[in-house]
């Protein structure tokens, strides 16, 4: 753990902020 595991958590944060504003946006 270390480099890699911040990577996907970060990665994982920005696919649910993406997700959360295209529901917000009501498709």
């Amino acid at each position: 753990m270390g480099a890699g595991f911040a990577l996907i958590v970060v990665l994982f944060i920005l696919l649910v902020i993406i997700g959360a504003s295209y529901v917000g946006y009501g498709c």
